[in-house]
């Protein structure tokens, strides 16, 4: 019955959010208390579980999303982003430009969202493509590749984030073990991958093509748009590595493991980027804090769905439902990182959501991760890794693709589809080995 119960709520939450078209946050809310009731629970629990579970899981998250939002905000308006880029596609030249948007989507997906990352550096890709006479989707797709990784499996992005603090899992060894698979996933969707697309021909509309709008003068230097955007994956890393280089106790532990610290480390991240970014760039303390205020509007969405996931893991732990179903799977011959990828990847297909697709996976493993051996860490990439697959019609990603580099629903299902799908089983595969290791 508890089984039951979970399918129920799982095949709610999709056709409230598909066929009704129902916001994602109120979806969740509505299926944690069908199946709390349904599970016995009286309704006052039910609603201080979903209460509970949307409290813990925001506490700490709030503050990584919001600073991050922040660090994003003003990477995008300083033209540290633009900046990146252009320095990259320099140093490489013609020859290696695969490379230089690769690094370029890897340094600004760190700190922004998917589609912020997208929006900002597709105007440059356009232009770096009409300029060298090189077809779009040999660049466009490691690019892409690259900002769709670093959404899925590093920190501090919604996903990623959200589940360290359900499995409360270490971010720090997430982000390091994030990047050791990012690396050749990024390389065999992207650069490899592109290779094999020679056949299809995008038709970006005109309304996207236009050239960068801040000039080289208004933009910040190199070396400070490169350390500002990747100062939190350099703090939160750098506790990391100190621990491994001295796992006793040192006198700049406690250093460390502070500035190393997620909220601690996007803080300090922020409060650079005011000055370097903002302040340095002539302008106001007034107009920097308007920026920051804005920002926070885009991750408000986010923020809700992420605490309507919490609140139904709640509800599945309180009502014994998630103990149950670790029984039925405690015997189970499947890894559990494998099982946490089917499930993750069945729900992104279904909901087309990564972020949604990621957190409810986490609600119903979350047991599992608690009785195995398995690393948290390395179960956090897996769920990240089957969120991505195969992304299609009913996921924004596919459309925001499809438009801005003008291609049909086949040929974005060929590129697209194909490149998130391969990123997915990659991804996998590096967690698997990865694990023979950790």
């Amino acid at each position: 019955m508890p089984l039951l119960l979970v399918i129920l709520g799982i095949l709610i939450l999709l056709f409230l959010i598909i066929v009704f078209k129902i916001n994602a946050f109120i979806a969740f809310i509505i299926v944690s208390l069908v199946v709390g009731i349904t599970a016995g629970m009286p309704l006052q629990e039910v609603v201080l579980s979903v209460q509970r579970g949307m409290g813990d899981t925001l506490g700490f998250l709030v503050l990584i999303l919001g600073f991050g939002s922040m660090l994003g905000k003003l990477v995008a308006d300083s033209g540290a982003a633009q900046k990146i880029t252009r320095k990259l596609v320099s140093l490489f030249g013609k020859r290696y430009i695969q490379w230089a948007v690769v690094l370029a989507g890897f340094i600004v997906g760190v700190p922004m969202f998917f589609s912020v990352g997208f929006v900002i550096l597709i105007p440059l890709l356009f232009t770096i493509a009409i300029s060298t006479g090189i077809p779009l989707l040999f660049i466009g797709i490691p690019m892409v590749a690259s900002l769709s990784v670093t959404h899925g499996l590093l920190p501090p992005h919604p996903a990623p984030t959200a589940m360290g603090i359900m499995f409360d899992a270490d971010i720090g060894k997430t982000l390091i073990y994030g990047i050791f698979i990012s690396i050749p996933v990024i390389i065999i969707s992207g650069p490899i991958f592109s290779h094999a697309l020679k056949s299809i021909k995008a038709r970006p509309i005109q309304e996207f093509v236009s050239p960068p709008v801040l000039s080289e003068k208004e933009m910040p230097g190199t070396w400070t748009a490169i350390l500002t955007t990747l100062l939190p994956v350099i703090l939160i890393g750098s506790a990391f590595i100190f621990d491994l280089l001295f796992p006793g106790e040192h006198e700049l532990k406690f250093i460390f493991n502070a500035i190393g610290d997620p909220v601690i480390a996007m803080l300090l991240s922020v409060i650079v980027a005011i000055f370097t970014l903002g302040l340095a760039r002539g302008k106001k303390m007034g107009e920097v804090m308007i920026s920051l205020e804005h920002s926070i509007a885009s991750i408000t969405m986010i923020l809700l769905i992420i605490a309507g996931a919490g609140g139904l893991k709640d509800v599945l732990v309180d009502s014994g439902i998630s103990d149950y179903i670790a029984g039925l799977l405690a015997g189970s011959q499947i890894s559990p990182l494998i099982l946490a990828w089917m499930i993750a990847a069945l729900l992104r297909i279904s909901v087309g959501s990564a972020t949604v697709a990621a957190l409810t996976t986490a609600g119903i493993i979350l047991p599992i991760t608690a009785a195995a051996t398995v690393s948290k860490e390395l179960m956090i990439l897996s769920i990240g890794s089957g969120s991505l697959i195969f992304s299609h019609v009913n996921d924004g990603g596919f459309w925001l693709f499809k438009e801005y580099f003008g291609l049909t629903i086949k040929e974005t299902f060929l590129t697209w589809t194909a490149m998130e799908t391969l990123i997915s089983v990659l991804g996998l595969l590096g967690v698997l080995l990865l694990n023979l290791f950790v």
